[in-house]
């Protein structure tokens, strides 16, 4: 096991992000506890990162600059860590860039270090189950595996002390988490890109491209020894856009969904994720026999299309980290498969704007609920036109309050946003939170 306070002692580092989500935090204090010098600075205030600032406040090598940042805390540094959505021009960054610092993320720079066998798991939906899918299998064939990446709470360089010899790697991953692979010339040796959909074009600057190119860093650095599991719905978009891919492409088949497999999750969307998990599970040569009855008995996660059981004969769906049109097109039509009627649906979404277009959104499917009612936000603004007769509130408590008086016995309550979480909550995990606390009170 590597001594990691040789690799970190007396270096300066400048953690660019803190957060609320854990990581961020999470990061800094393995860093700190291993000899580094930190400096932490975030755009949000002290009082807006108090949950953050009190787990690192005891570490005497931890100063804090909050409220903003300073150029000079992007000079004479070993090295800066930035958080995910850092914008891709931010002068802090250039400043850096200028005076040839290395900068560095979580993930990546994990990846760089730990030196083991890594499967990266990215896509605009189904990153997030089909990565829990691989844990649940991985974890069932008895196989040491470290989870990290976009997960709530989980510093990924913090990880490090648990790298063993035969360890490897499962790392779930955005966008920006992508970018720091291709920042640093590197991809996962397993990469699964599950799909590809209009999403965050707010950072993007309405560029799709770019939100592409940076989802496609988890393959682009791989070698002919490597693999890369592309889903039905994006290996044509990958294929066409990235002509010389070098790794062996293995492309999800639906056909080939496995007759022995019967999904306690939801919608065809899941058959699509499982054979992701599947393929990349026969890549690490793990028998099928185990795949299945992992996949069988997996529930879901938190968040994603998530049956928090019923209240008075009402079936309730937490789908809170839905963020884009495609995401409710999803949960709409995976409760309709289920032998739903659409009119037994009654929606809750609404938030802030990504700037996706009011024409991507199921206007049918909205329009033929039993009922949809509105979250206040910028993107909600943009599509009240669509649903004159939907109210709006500006509290989540109110909104389902409002669903339980229209709600009948055989009915389903969807949360399904649509939007970012910003303004009314922290984030997207807030907002589940909030929302499953408000069932639980029923």
């Amino acid at each position: 096991m590597r001594n990691w306070n040789e690799v970190f002692e007396g270096k300066k580092i400048t953690v660019m992000g803190l957060g609320l989500l854990g990581r961020g935090v999470g990061d800094a204090k393995f860093l700190a506890q291993h000899g580094a010098n930190i400096i932490v600075t975030d755009i949000k205030t002290k009082e807006e990162l108090a949950e953050s600032v009190a787990i690192l406040s005891d570490l005497p090598n931890v100063t804090f600059r909050l409220g903003g940042h300073d150029r000079e805390d992007f000079k004479n540094r070993d090295f800066i860590l930035k958080s995910a959505g850092v914008p891709l021009n931010s002068p802090y960054i250039a400043e850096a860039q200028n005076n040839n610092i290395p900068i560095k993320m979580s993930a990546s720079w994990f990846a760089e270090l730990a030196q083991i066998p890594t499967v990266g798991v990215t896509g605009t939906r189904g990153k997030s189950t089909v990565t829990h899918m691989l844990y649940d299998i991985l974890t069932q064939a008895k196989l040491n595996v470290l989870l990290g990446g976009n997960v709530r709470g989980v510093s990924t360089l913090a990880l490090l002390p648990k790298v063993e010899k035969d360890s490897f790697a499962l790392l779930e991953l955005d966008s920006w988490q992508c970018q720091g692979f291709g920042d640093a010339g590197i991809s996962p040796n397993i990469a699964v890109f599950t799909t590809f959909m209009p999403d965050h074009l707010n950072y993007y600057n309405g560029d799709i491209n770019r939100y592409l190119d940076d989802k496609a860093q988890i393959f682009l650095h791989q070698s002919d020894s490597d693999t890369l599991i592309a889903g039905s719905q994006v290996a044509p978009l990958l294929k066409e856009k990235y002509k010389t891919i070098r790794s062996h492409v293995v492309v999800t088949d639906i056909k080939k969904f496995p007759k022995e497999i019967v999904l306690k999750v939801p919608g065809e969307h899941n058959r699509e994720n499982a054979l992701s998990a599947i393929e990349t599970a026969r890549a690490l040569g793990i028998d099928d026999s185990v795949t299945f009855s992992a996949i069988s008995s997996f529930k879901g996660v938190a968040g994603r299309l998530e049956f928090l059981g019923t209240v008075r004969g009402v079936s309730i769906y937490n789908d809170a980290t839905s963020t884009t049109p495609d995401a409710l097109r999803v949960a709409l039509h995976a409760l309709s498969q289920n032998g739903r009627r659409p009119t037994s649906t009654i929606l809750i979404m609404g938030g802030t704007d990504k700037e996706l277009s009011p024409e991507s959104f199921p206007v049918q499917a909205m329009q033929t609920t039993k009922k949809t009612i509105l979250l206040s936000g910028s993107g909600t603004e943009k599509i009240r036109h669509l649903l004159p007769d939907a109210p709006v509130f500006s509290s989540l408590t109110e909104a389902v309050e409002d669903a339980f008086a229209t709600a009948e016995e055989g009915d389903i309550i969807l949360f399904s946003p649509a939007f970012a979480s910003f303004g009314m909550f922290k984030n997207e995990f807030d907002r589940s939170d909030q929302f499953v606390r408000i069932i639980k009170e029923h």
